[in-house]
C-alpha cells in the first residue's frame, strides 16, 4: 500500500482477510468435533479434541491481530491453551497406556474398569 494510505481494518498486514482465518478455525473445529464424536478409539479421540482446542486457538490469535485495542491478551490466551493442552494430552496418554495394558486394547466402548 503505498502513497500512505492506511489498510482496511479487517485486513492485516499480510493481507489476508480476518474472515480467511475464521473460515479455516471453524473447518478444525468441525474436524475435530467429528472425529471426537465418531472414534472409538481413545487416541483418535484425544486428536479430535487436540485439533478443537487448534481451532480456539486460531480465532485466539486471529482476533488479537485484528482488533489492536485488545493488546496481546489473544496470544496470551492462546499459550495458556496450548499449556491446557499438552497437560490434557499427557494425562490421557497415561490413561490409555494402563488401559491397554490391563485390557489389550483402548477401545473407549469396551472400558469398565471403574465398576464396581
Amino acid at each position: 500500500m503505498s502513497g500512505g494510505a492506511a489498510a482496511p481494518a479487517a485486513v492485516a498486514a499480510a493481507g489476508v482477510p480476518l474472515v480467511d482465518f475464521l473460515a479455516v478455525a471453524a473447518a478444525l473445529f468441525c474436524i475435530g468435533l467429528f472425529t471426537a464424536l465418531r472414534r472409538s478409539n481413545a487416541i483418535m479421540i484425544l486428536m479430535g479434541i487436540e485439533l478443537m482446542l487448534n481451532a480456539v486457538n486460531v480465532n485466539l490469535v486471529a482476533f488479537s491481530r485484528y482488533l489492536p485495542q485488545n493488546g496481546d491478551r489473544g496470544q496470551a490466551f492462546a499459550a495458556f491453551v496450548l499449556a491446557v493442552a499438552a497437560a490434557e494430552a499427557a494425562v490421557g496418554l497415561a490413561l490409555a497406556i494402563i488401559v491397554s495394558r490391563r485390557r489389550g486394547g483402548i477401545d473407549v466402548e469396551g472400558i469398565d474398569l471403574m465398576k464396581g
